[in-house]
């Protein structure tokens, strides 16, 4: 098991910028795929972006593409999230998760093990 934290979460009008960050601990980052995910106010956890162990491999859900860029450090045992052009629609609970699955997944029922999340709010 694998100790998720994450920071950076804020609020920020829409056209900004925030960078997300979650530190893990308890094991070494680079046993899992990893991967950002959101809850709208009154909506399910849904799927952001997701990078693979080698840091290569990544995903991105559609409503993102373009505007958000995933990326990790294992050294460091970090992920980060930069999301750029922030939209209202963005506002969410924002989500670390670690995946023990092979490849890059999207569903939430892939991941193992979740951060306490943090709040993005985007204002118009």
């Amino acid at each position: 098991q694998v100790q998720l934290v994450e920071s950076g979460g804020g609020v920020v009008q829409a056209g900004g910028s925030l960078r997300l960050s979650c530190a893990a601990s308890g094991r070494p980052l680079n046993s899992y795929n990893m991967g950002w995910f959101r809850q709208p106010p009154g909506k399910e956890r849904e799927f952001v972006a997701a990078i693979a162990r080698n840091g290569v491999n990544t995903a991105y859900a559609d409503s993102v593409k373009g505007r958000f860029t995933i990326s990790r450090d294992n050294a460091k045992n970090t992920v980060s999230l930069q999301m750029t052009s922030l939209e209202p629609e963005d506002t969410a609970v924002y989500y670390c998760a670690a995946s023990s699955f092979i490849t890059v997944r999207r569903a939430t029922e892939d991941y193992d093990d979740w951060g306490q999340g943090t709040q993005v709010t985007v204002s118009s």
